[in-house]
């Protein structure tokens, strides 16, 4: 088995690195927040004091952070991996990114002998516990090849994408559609509520229907029972949003629904929903406020 070093163990990442560790992988871990490693140390997991003192001596790196802003910093930061790790490192970045941050770690690792991949995937909490996640990877073929069983012990399904930035692109165009798929059924929600349809019928009818999806299954149920605890938090799909939509300028392609679908994130996410899950967008549309 290999040396791991994990990178961020908010709720995606310490479940991540919790199977590979229960894969027998060796890890080594760092998060900003010392006290999310607590339960890694109680496993005898060895908690380094930064990226960098995670990177040394390992033979894969896997990162899952917030933003661009942290991946710079986690990545190119004076106490980042790039720097620390050795000739023929592979990291793989889980990260949500945009493409063009994705490249300009590649191009940095490669000039350190490193090899990277943007790695983001599709689930949330429920499929990284279970290791049913979806891998999106863009970069070298060869390092796809020997990073591939390692994401395989975290995921249900690992595609390679393309080249440097593919990864990243694809995550990009996931988000845009779930977030769309969800405010969709936020307003849905709003309609049979306010006509007196049974809840029941409506879960079954709409889950079995056209529209029917692991969206429509988890969160028109959480809508209904006004369960706003994050699977995947608003102001995270917010920023992906805008992401999005920074890449459909750069590639000159109209994007009138994504700009309305993130004009509704926005403006939840300013009336303090953020930390909520994604379907508390249906709390703004109805001026309805949370539940303490």
């Amino acid at each position: 088995m290999s040396t791991v070093a994990f990178i961020g163990l908010g709720a995606m990442g310490s479940r991540m690195a919790m199977n590979l560790h229960a894969a027998g992988h060796r890890l080594k871990v760092w998060n900003r927040d010392r006290a999310k490693t607590r339960p890694f140390a109680d496993k005898a997991i060895e908690v380094a004091d930064s990226a960098a003192a995670a990177a040394r001596g390992a033979e894969f790196v896997v990162s899952i952070v917030a933003d661009d802003v942290a991946t710079r910093e986690v990545m190119l930061g004076a106490s980042g991996v790039v720097g620390a790790a050795a000739a023929g490192t592979i990291i793989a970045d889980s990260s949500t990114n945009t493409p063009a941050m994705a490249r300009e770690v590649a191009q940095a690792a490669a000039a350190r002998g490193c090899l990277y991949l943007d790695a983001p995937v599709s689930g949330s909490i429920a499929q990284a516990q279970a290791k049913e996640l979806v891998f999106m990877v863009g970069g070298e073929q060869a390092a796809f090849d020997k990073a591939q069983p390692l994401l395989a012990a975290m995921g249900r399904l690992v595609r390679r994408i393309g080249d440097s930035g593919t990864g990243a692109t694809l995550k990009l165009i996931n988000n845009m559609l779930s977030a769309s798929l969800t405010a969709a059924i936020a307003e849905a929600a709003q309609a049979a509520e306010a006509a007196g349809v049974d809840r029941e019928a409506a879960l079954e009818i709409l889950g079995e229907g056209a529209a029917g999806s692991r969206l429509m299954k988890t969160k028109l149920p959480k809508i209904f029972k006004r369960d706003f605890a994050p699977q995947f938090q608003l102001e995270l799909m917010e920023k992906d949003l805008r992401y999005f939509l920074a890449l459909a300028q750069e590639l000159d392609r109209p994007a009138p629904i994504a700009s309305l679908v993130r004009s509704q994130y926005q403006a939840a996410r300013r009336a303090q929903l953020g930390k909520l899950d994604s379907c508390a967008v249906f709390l703004q549309a109805a001026g309805e406020k949370p539940k303490p």
